[in-house]
């Protein structure tokens, strides 16, 4: 099983998420997405797994979200997509993807449904 999860140690969810992974037996790849953001590509990747759009996966009362408009119903997938990488900080934390599936761990056990 081929299991990662976009993670922010800050993050107590994200903590709690990575816990949970762990007590099942599941060692992750762990991407501290602030560090290191997913590609739009990645992104996009997630978001269809998720079957979301793009700002269903991202955190609207970060000031990022505000200061850059991103709530203008003429912005592109691409460009909120671009918000992301450029500002991680937008992106809903924890993500975990396997197997072809994805979950936000926003309860930490929503994760469970796709091990």
């Amino acid at each position: 099983m081929n299991t990662t999860i976009y993670h922010n140690p800050r993050c107590s969810k994200s903590r709690q998420t990575l816990q949970l992974l762990q007590d099942n037996q599941i060692e992750p790849t762990v991407v501290e997405y602030l560090k290191t953001p997913p590609s739009a590509h990645d992104l996009e990747q997630i978001l269809t797994l998720l079957n979301i759009d793009p700002r269903g996966l991202m955190r609207q009362k970060e000031a990022a979200y505000q200061k850059n408009n991103l709530n203008d119903p003429a912005l592109s997938r691409a460009e909120l997509i671009a918000a992301m990488i450029e500002h991680p900080i937008l992106i809903e934390r924890p993500i975990v993807t396997t197997n072809g599936k994805a979950a936000v761990g926003r309860p930490p056990e929503n994760i469970l449904e796709i091990l």
